[in-house]
């Protein structure tokens, strides 16, 4: 096997990456914003990091793939009232419509294959 050299690699600690924010409707979305970790995908699909700050919402969207997602710290409140915490995982079907909230703001890994709709 050959060795891997540094530029067929990434490598990225979202404790310290630069975020951007999250644009909804041409406007940022106050307290949202991810961090795209494969440039081959436009922004915000593929594999990236959300972050909601405390007392933010997410824009009502549905989804034009499965999302799946996983929770690394925070709490995450859907618009129904289901709570997801810290190591759940959780997949929403294509053509899923919702949004999220936080109290406490979150840290989400996210993975979409195409950009979800507005609503």
């Amino acid at each position: 096997m050959k060795p891997t050299h540094s530029s067929e690699r990434l490598v990225v600690n979202f404790m310290s990456a630069p975020f951007q924010p999250v644009i909804a409707g041409g406007i940022a979305l106050p307290g949202n914003t991810f961090l795209q970790l494969d440039e081959t995908f436009p922004a915000g699909v593929g594999f990236t990091i959300y972050k909601m700050a405390p007392g933010t919402q997410s824009q009502p969207h549905e989804h034009t793939c499965h999302e799946q997602f996983l929770v690394l710290d925070g709490e995450l409140i859907e618009y129904d009232g289901t709570v997801f915490r810290p190591g759940d995982f959780v997949l929403l079907k294509e053509g899923t419509q919702h949004n999220s909230r936080t109290e406490t703001g979150c840290t989400l890994a996210v993975f979409i294959r195409s950009i979800e709709r507005d609503l």
